[in-house]
């Protein structure tokens, strides 16, 4: 009886956590398939209008594939990068994690106003004249997800104790090479994913940055919605859900992907 009665009120703060979370999402999706919704307390009249009027907008088209594109190459590019970086300083080089840490948050202790502000300075004229380019945008997304990529990825090289798997792979006369793409790759894979999934959805949502950056030349989906959420409520309702479908479909398929290859690897 007690123990019914303490898990009671974890499971109704959850619900109620459930509901206060998920409620604007509900409002959002309801006034982007109503027609007409103004003195009552759900919609009169229910509508696709909305939905078709976003598709048919070549410029929402451009703008997704745009931000899809810029976040697929920023994320790539992160990975190649990070992950031999971080299994190196996690493996062989212990004593740099701190050193490493203070410069991953560094993103953090930056507003993104001054960030851009600094790279239009820093790369307006010179050399590396790429100001309003994508070239920039991608250098500033990486930095961006460095935080999520190096936690993600250390801490998947810790939950599977990446020392001890490289030097038994090692003694049954495995090269490094062969031990880290053969047995902690495969192992830390999920990890790798849900970091990079992370990385995704952060940029994907990226607004101050990039406008700042790159909104007179380039037009990615956040910038696309902000120029359009003047004219209509229903149409920036209707494309906020619609990314919120992307994301979360994007997820499924990601962690679906995740646990076969884990399964493989078993």
């Amino acid at each position: 009886m007690n123990t019914r009665k303490a898990g009671f009120a974890p499971r109704t703060f959850m619900l109620l956590l459930m509901v206060y979370l998920l409620l604007p999402l509900l409002a959002t999706g309801l006034y982007a398939f109503a027609q007409d919704w103004q003195n009552t307390l759900l919609p009169r009249s229910w509508t696709l209008s909305w939905f078709r009027d976003m598709f048919q907008d070549i410029r929402f088209l451009e703008a997704l594939w745009t931000s899809l594109y810029l976040c697929i190459i920023s994320v790539l590019l992160s990975l190649a990068v990070m992950l031999p970086a971080v299994f190196v300083i996690t493996v062989y080089f212990p004593r740099w994690e701190s050193l490493m840490k203070g410069v991953v948050v560094l993103p953090y202790a930056v507003p993104g106003v001054v960030a851009a502000v600094g790279l239009i300075r820093a790369y307006s004229s010179g050399p590396f004249d790429i100001s309003g380019t994508a070239y920039l945008l991608v250098g500033a997304y990486f930095v961006v997800i460095l935080p999520y990529m190096y936690q993600g990825i250390r801490n998947s090289l810790l939950s599977v104790s990446a020392v001890e798997l490289l030097n038994a792979a090692e003694l049954l006369g495995a090269r490094r090479r062969t031990a880290f793409a053969n047995v902690i790759l495969p192992n830390i894979w999920p990890g790798v994913i849900v970091s990079a999934l992370l990385s995704f959805s952060v940029l994907f949502g990226e607004f101050v940055l990039t406008n700042m950056l790159v909104g007179g030349h380039i037009q990615t989906i956040q910038v696309y919605l902000f120029r359009r959420v003047g004219e209509s409520g229903h149409l920036a309702s209707a494309i906020a859900i619609s990314y919120f479908v992307f994301i979360l479909l994007l997820s499924a398929v990601l962690m679906k992907l995740g646990m076969k290859i884990k399964g493989q690897a078993k």
